[in-house]
């Protein structure tokens, strides 16, 4: 690749990041007040680490069936309000067993 070719889509990637990130603060300048707006701005987050965690989950692991597992094992102790590092480490053990015990069916 040629090295002006390079640089031309390093740089329309950092201003097309940049301003990604700026317009928000330029168009709005006072506080939102409406509370829908804020309630809608407070669950972005969430929606999105959703949407990027669960294909990946079922699509990490040898089959879906020990991607089921993990996944309801990490869903079961977050409900019970497990550490991030229990729920992980429970959850991947319980994928590792249940790809252990496929070997053998």
């Amino acid at each position: 690749m040629d090295i002006k070719v390079y640089f031309t889509y390093l740089f329309i990637m950092a201003v097309s990041t940049y301003l990604i990130r700026v317009i928000p603060f330029v168009l709005v300048r006072n506080q939102i007040k409406n509370r829908f707006i804020r309630s809608f701005l407070h669950y972005i987050p969430y929606a999105v680490l959703t949407a990027m965690t669960i294909p990946a989950i079922f699509t990490a692991t040898g089959s879906v069936i020990s991607a089921l597992v993990g996944f309801v094992v990490a869903v079961l102790l977050a409900l019970k309000g497990k550490s991030l590092t229990v729920v992980a480490l429970l959850s991947c053990a319980a994928v590792f067993l249940v790809e252990l015990i496929m070997v053998y069916l």
